[in-house]
């Protein structure tokens, strides 16, 4: 195994648990790992600090223990296994269908937010029995088959397909076949999709075709307390995908909903997923079109409650000003349309984006407007995108709840 020796002083961090080695911080390198090994880390005077998958680029290596120098065997079931045991602490999954009554019935999470479960580079969302992985570093992506392994493991009989996702988030390297495809599927398993219930409510989950790895888990709270605040009201969901917003505020008794994307794959889901749940299709309107010109379109005061909830603007820190001046842009246009007593639900996903520049952008679309707007919430994503305490920016998802007069 290659070693990775740091610059003295350099291992402050690593010290303090952060799971990742920059570049910047290693004197030297012994050994000639290949992107994707595992290698260990030591301080400069030689001391221990860390193992993890070595990678070329700015974040240098990305820690899997702070305890072992070499991995178990075991290292993979045991990961997956503290994993699911916090999602069971949080009342999201059981190795058994839980008996609990429909309204709360929930048989889709996320099993693994990479750094958040010390597994960095690695999501796995779970939908009912169906596991789809994406990595998102060369060295989860080389170890797929012993993930597959471990979560056959972890839940037996109940797995009915492991499905890997990362052609469009793994690294591209030569060598790397970034074609998505089943590591695994249960006897008599053959859909492409199946439906999955949150909270009792019903959703058609395509993870060969859908964005992501099929539906939008991190919105789960979110999308419940639209529901909450939707009754009697005239709902806009912007950018609303296959519709999760759109089926929770009809739940709550919303007047009408009009859902808003550019794709109109998603869009055949969002009507899909209206009937599936037994609502009227009258109920809902779907329009395949930009979001921003259609909110730009619509008549004013025609919407009691609008969703802002759009893709990320920033990936990387250099769009960092560009994307704020697209939240500006956006949230100004939505304040300004509702109406009077109405309520704004905007979000960012973009990790770049601090919690604190969101807040700033969406201050300054306020005070554009000139109306007068107050802050009932702050969202942000739910338990099983867990966070790393050691690593704050593992919190991605910020949004705020606005009453606009």
């Amino acid at each position: 195994m290659a070693r990775i020796i740091l610059k003295k002083n350099r291992e402050e961090s690593l010290l303090r648990f952060h799971p990742w080695v920059f570049s910047g911080a290693i004197a030297q390198i012994q050994g000639s790992p290949a992107e994707g090994d595992v290698v260990s880390v030591y301080a400069a005077d030689g001391s221990f600090l860390a193992i993890g998958h070595y990678q070329i680029g700015s974040i240098a290596v990305r820690v899997l223990s702070f305890e072992y120098e070499a991995l178990p065997a075991d290292f993979w079931e045991t990961s997956l296994r503290r994993a699911l045991e916090v999602r069971i602490a949080c009342g999201l999954a059981s190795l058994r269908e839980p008996a609990l009554p429909p309204c709360a019935v929930t048989n889709c999470y996320r099993l693994v937010h990479g750094e958040g479960d010390n597994l960095p580079g690695l999501i796995i969302d779970y939908y009912d029995g169906v596991c789809v992985m994406q990595a998102h570093s060369v060295g989860m992506f080389r170890a797929k088959k012993q993930i597959c392994d471990a979560l056959k493991a972890v839940y037996g009989d109940g797995l009915k397909a492991v499905y890997d996702k990362s052609s469009g988030t793994a690294p591209f390297k030569a060598g790397l076949e970034l074609v998505d495809g089943y590591l695994y599927k249960a006897e008599g398993f053959g859909d492409q999709s199946q439906v999955v219930l949150e909270n009792g409510h019903k959703f058609i989950v395509n993870w060969t075709e859908g964005q992501k790895t099929g539906f939008f888990l991190d919105q789960r709270e979110n999308r419940a307390l639209v529901g909450r605040m939707a009754a009697g009201r005239r709902v806009l969901n912007l950018f609303c995908y296959t519709g999760g917003f759109s089926i929770y505020a009809l739940a709550g008794g919303a007047l009408h909903v009009d859902s808003v994307d550019s794709s109109a794959k998603a869009l055949s889901l969002v009507d899909k997923n209206v009937e599936l749940n037994g609502f009227d299709a009258s109920m809902n309107e779907s329009f395949c079109t930009d979001a921003i010109e259609f909110l730009r379109n619509s008549p004013q005061d025609k919407y009691d409650l609008i969703i802002v909830d759009p893709p990320a603007f920033a990936k990387h820190r250099e769009a960092l000003g560009n994307a704020l001046r697209a939240y500006q842009r956006l949230n100004a246009a939505a304040i300004a349309k509702v109406a009077p007593g109405g309520l704004v639900f905007c979000f960012s996903c973009s990790q770049v984006v601090t919690k604190e520049d969101f807040a700033l952008a969406v201050f300054s679309a306020a005070a554009q407007t000139g109306r007068s707007v107050r802050i009932l919430d702050r969202l942000n994503q739910p338990a099983d995108h867990a966070v790393n305490i050691y690593h704050p920016e593992g919190e991605y998802l910020k949004g705020l709840l606005l009453y606009v007069e």
